[in-house]
């Protein structure tokens, strides 16, 4: 009897052992091909800051005659320059093409490495590609060896250009710069290492960045049947204390005997947002001469969109506040211009300090494009590593505390259901810290953007509404002087 029971014991056991081992296999399996993210050792990461180039050299392409060609070399040589002679074989020219250079017909044009699609003229002697050097009006040159830069990649909002001459003293210098062991590694991975000189050309204009921004409204605030009173009451619930619409409603409800929606509140913000955003956009503030950038997170339609703050770090005002979708480059260049757009003659020493993200040395090569010229120092890492990073963290700091006072307002809400919805917030919050909104750091508490129309007010709904007759008559003005 003992015996069989230790038998029946010792076989539980063992299946018990099979089923623990067949876990550990299945969870070691699960790790060896999640694609969670690896813990890594940040000393063992070699970060490379992205680098700026010189500007290329711009080449206008320069026509000729065949014809004047044709003469010249007869009057100085005494020969003719004849049409290709062509062998049996040989594929034909087709007759639609002529040299882009001297139009020279295609009697003059043979192939220069066969069926590539590239051409030489016997007339000029250029050679010639129908698909893109001639394209174009002009001609990108690598400003260290006038090599003509080629078309490798074609990211979002930019495309790239190389220069492919090995012999280029711009290339020659960087690999005398790399250390034993880097040049090792260069051979193995050399797609690890910038080597040849780069140029990105944007496909955003400045001029497009002058177009006004527009927030789709429902309703009309002229036409809606709540009191003045009740709209000025939303709006600080709303935007000053952080609530949710849903919250808000109760509150009007459960205090102020008024009953009204969620989404008539959301209505609301969004019809407010439209009518102030030209006032606080628009508005001269006076600036000082330290300013931050940031980007933060929120949830628009249950996915993660991006809010690129920009901040006067003394006088504490919002200088832009852009919503987008992505993490672009295109969205940093507007930030920039929300920026530069304020200045009525650019600071030689503006500085505008960020993060280690590429995209906003990106923005700052489109703007070196135009003519614009401004520093951006970036601060990398949690730690000061270097003198940059001891020197200008306060800075990074202070936008950051500026993303915390905005999460303390938006966490709330649990996210938004539109992208109009999360822009109003944005464009409403951000009228909120820069004129209604008291700042410790400021002289006596102070809010950042004084308006004596407002210090007549006796509570934060007459602000608002006040702040909403102010943001009018702005409209209207404009749409006289336009």
């Amino acid at each position: 009897m003992f015996t069989s029971i230790l038998t029946y014991l010792v076989g539980i056991i063992n299946y018990q052992t099979k089923i623990i081992l067949f876990l550990l296999q299945f969870l070691l399996n699960q790790a060896k091909y999640s694609k969670a993210p690896k813990l890594t050792t940040p000393l063992d990461l070699d970060y490379r800051k992205l680098t700026v180039d010189d500007l290329p050299t711009i080449q206008k392409l320069q026509t000729l005659d065949y014809r004047q060609v044709i003469s010249g070399h007869f009057d100085k040589t005494g020969k003719v320059i004849q049409p290709v002679r062509r062998h049996k074989n040989s594929k034909p020219i087709p007759n639609d093409i002529c040299c882009p250079r001297c139009q020279a017909p295609h009697d003059y044009l043979y192939r220069n490495n066969g069926d590539c699609g590239q051409y030489q003229c016997k007339v000029c002697q250029e050679r010639f590609n129908l698909k893109n050097k001639y394209a174009k009006e002009v001609v990108l040159s690598c400003p260290h060896c006038t090599q003509t830069l080629d078309k490798i990649k074609h990211r979002k909002g930019f495309v790239i250009y190389k220069c492919r001459n090995f012999a280029c003293s711009f290339y020659q210098n960087r690999l005398k710069k790399l250390s034993s062991k880097e040049q090792r590694l260069f051979k193995e991975q050399p797609h690890l290492f910038k080597m040849h000189y780069l140029y990105r050309q944007f496909e955003l204009k400045l001029s497009e960045l002058q177009a006004p921004r527009e927030i789709p409204t429902v309703v009309q605030l002229s036409n809606i049947h709540s009191s003045p009173q009740v709209l000025g009451l939303i709006l600080t619930y709303y935007v000053n204390y952080g609530l949710s619409a849903e919250k808000t409603a109760a509150l009007m409800f459960d205090v102020h005997q008024v009953k009204i929606s969620g989404q008539t509140i959301r209505n609301y913000a969004r019809s407010v947002a439209c009518l102030v955003r030209p006032f606080t956009d628009g508005y001269p503030y006076a600036l000082s001469d330290q300013f931050c950038g940031d980007e933060t997170y929120i949830r628009v339609q249950g996915k993660w969109h991006y809010i690129y703050f920009f901040f006067d770090a003394v006088n504490k005002i919002i200088l832009s506040h852009r919503v987008s979708p992505n993490r672009d480059t295109a969205t940093a260049i507007k930030a920039f211009h929300d920026v530069i757009k304020r200045f009525d003659t650019l600071p030689e020493n503006l500085n505008l300090i960020v993060d280690g993200n590429p995209i906003y040395k990106l923005a700052q090569i489109f703007f070196a494009g135009e003519g614009i010229h401004f520093d951006v120092t970036q601060v990398i890492g949690l730690t000061n590593e270097d003198k940059v990073s001891a020197e200008f963290r306060p800075l990074k700091q202070i936008i950051e505390r500026l993303n915390r006072t905005f999460k303390g307002n938006y966490k709330p809400l649990g996210g938004f259901g539109s992208e109009a919805g999360s822009i109003a917030f944005v464009e409403l919050f951000t009228t909120y810290f820069n004129f209604l909104r008291p700042h410790a750091s400021l002289e006596k508490g102070r809010v950042p953007v004084q308006l004596p129309e407002l210090e007549l007010c006796e509570d934060m709904p007459q602000k608002w509404l006040r702040l909403l007759q102010i943001s009018e008559d702005c409209l209207v003005n404009l749409s006289l002087a336009s």
